[in-house]
């Protein structure tokens, strides 16, 4: 058995419909062109790979707090879908709750795009996070997880995250905020996404660039607390991405089967409450 017939869960990807769910005028980018990504594209593109889940993360392009688009793929998916929802940070409990119930498993949050300065007020936040059990997603580049210490030591929430917290690949594995990544392994309610290489990796070189990262990240959290994803549709990318591609690389990262079924299979399924 191949990776394109092993039972998978995709836990980073978008959905972008403007036809349906015009974007929000305050979104800091509007994916046009083969960027836009509708459920019924993505329902193909699971099927074709042999995908049968997905966690839907709201992004900052295009939807910005406006969840409309996740959550009627929630309600229509018909059990396929988990969500990650983008919120203010005054968000009060109930409403959290509300999402919680429709099927978003977490909250995220972009200092990558936004600064950490975006972060600055979200002690309560994070503190609602934590009384609902639902998962701080976190993205960060480079050394932006060492001003987030504070924040996250302090935080009794999940944590979940990004992309393999998007190194600087020329800085290597030693370099400050990754090894800040390594040691959130430590605090037994943090999990990280193998996913997005191609957003800290070059394009023709995703393996050999990503995977002193990748295996950094199995040996410190284990296939326990590690989950894949694709990052599908790659807006804003460079050059051309494919998502057969990013699951062969998915292979030659994780040859063992069974590391594989752990990834991107049982621990997904015990994170996010897939049935």
């Amino acid at each position: 058995m191949n990776i394109f017939d092993e039972p998978k869960i995709d836990c980073h990807n978008h959905l972008f419909d403007p036809a349906r769910f015009p974007y929000h005028p305050n979104a800091p980018y509007a994916p046009c062109g083969q960027e836009v990504a509708t459920q019924q594209q993505f329902t193909r593109v699971m099927e074709a790979y042999g995908v049968q889940h997905a966690v839907l993360v709201g992004p900052n392009s295009g939807y910005h707090t406006d969840n409309r688009c996740l959550l009627h793929a929630l309600a229509t998916g018909q059990g396929r879908f988990k969500g990650v929802a983008v919120v203010e940070p005054d968000i009060g409990l109930d409403a959290l709750s509300a999402l919680q119930a429709q099927g978003v498993v977490g909250i995220a949050f972009n200092p990558a795009l936004y600064g950490v300065a975006s972060l600055r007020q979200a002690d309560g936040l994070f503190g609602k996070l934590a009384e609902l059990d639902l998962f701080a997603q976190i993205q960060v580049c480079e050394d932006q997880l060492l001003e987030l210490r504070g924040l996250l030591q302090g935080s009794r929430a999940r944590l979940l995250i990004d992309h393999c917290g998007r190194p600087d690949v020329a800085a290597g594995v030693q370099q400050p905020g990754f090894q800040a990544l390594l040691r959130l392994a430590d605090s037994g309610r943090a999990s990280v996404k193998l996913s997005g290489m191609q957003k800290f990796a070059a394009q023709d070189a995703l393996l050999e660039q990503s995977s002193v990262y990748v295996h950094a990240l199995l040996e410190a959290f284990g296939p326990q607390a590690c989950v894949w994803g694709s990052d599908w549709p790659f807006i804003r990318q460079r050059s051309r991405v494919d998502y057969g591609p990013l699951l062969k690389l998915a292979e030659r990262l994780m040859p063992d089967a069974q590391l594989r079924r752990s990834v991107m299979w049982d621990t997904p399924r015990r994170l996010f409450g897939f049935a």
